[in-house]
């Protein structure tokens, strides 16, 4: 059985990114309704019995693929933002990869927010690192993760589906990303970048 992960903050911590209200939606409803989705199917569905959250995300199909990967989606998001002032600064080899591969911060700040705006409907965007430490941008749809068929593995990532910003934001995506730019956490990025691996948070959510 999977829990909600405990969050690194408090839910008044991410202002002025989020207030209380938008956390409360989408962290207490939104994502622990994925979580209890999965729960329910795993009481009857064997075949999810004694798996970790990343395999029955690369293993499922339909609805236990949809809440398992949302599942998984949403406590890497919720991982990958801090504070403002805690987050740190990107490792001198995520700053070496990212000159390298998108020309300076500043570029794949700009890149990362057009892909999130030209992500259509509902969705993500991410930064990954292949096994060797490239770096690419990858946006998916609905509940889709990189990671599957040996795809790259997430160092970063934004929520554009309007649940997860619309009561602070409404309709403007664009405010939203720049504003979420400047709550990354880079520390936990750069963690993430130098395992070159799919991060296991099956921990973070065992009950």
């Amino acid at each position: 059985m999977f829990k909600l992960p405990t969050l690194p903050y408090a839910k008044t911590d991410l202002a002025p990114l989020f207030n209380e209200e938008q956390m409360t939606y989408h962290y207490d409803k939104h994502h622990k309704a994925y979580i209890d989705n999965l729960n329910k199917a795993m009481e009857t569905d064997s075949s999810l019995k004694g798996k970790s959250l990343e395999e029955i995300v690369l293993s499922s199909s339909g609805g236990n693929f949809n809440n398992s990967a949302q599942a998984w989606n949403h406590t890497f998001y919720w991982f990958n933002m801090a504070p403002v002032g805690k987050g740190g600064k990107a490792s001198a080899d995520l700053e070496t990869a990212i000159k390298r591969d998108f020309g300076s911060m500043d570029e794949l700040k700009a890149k990362f927010v057009d892909g999130g705006m030209k992500t259509f409907g509902s969705g993500w965007i991410w930064l990954c690192t292949d096994a060797s430490g490239k770096l690419s941008l990858v946006s998916t749809s609905n509940a889709a993760v990189p990671f599957t068929n040996n795809g790259p593995a997430p160092i970063m990532v934004a929520d554009v589906w309007e649940h997860a910003y619309y009561v602070d934001y409404r309709n403007l995506r664009l405010k939203y990303l720049e504003t979420f730019w400047s709550q990354v956490n880079w520390d936990y990025v750069s963690q993430c970048y130098a395992s070159k691996k799919v991060q296991d948070l099956t921990k973070a959510m065992t009950a």
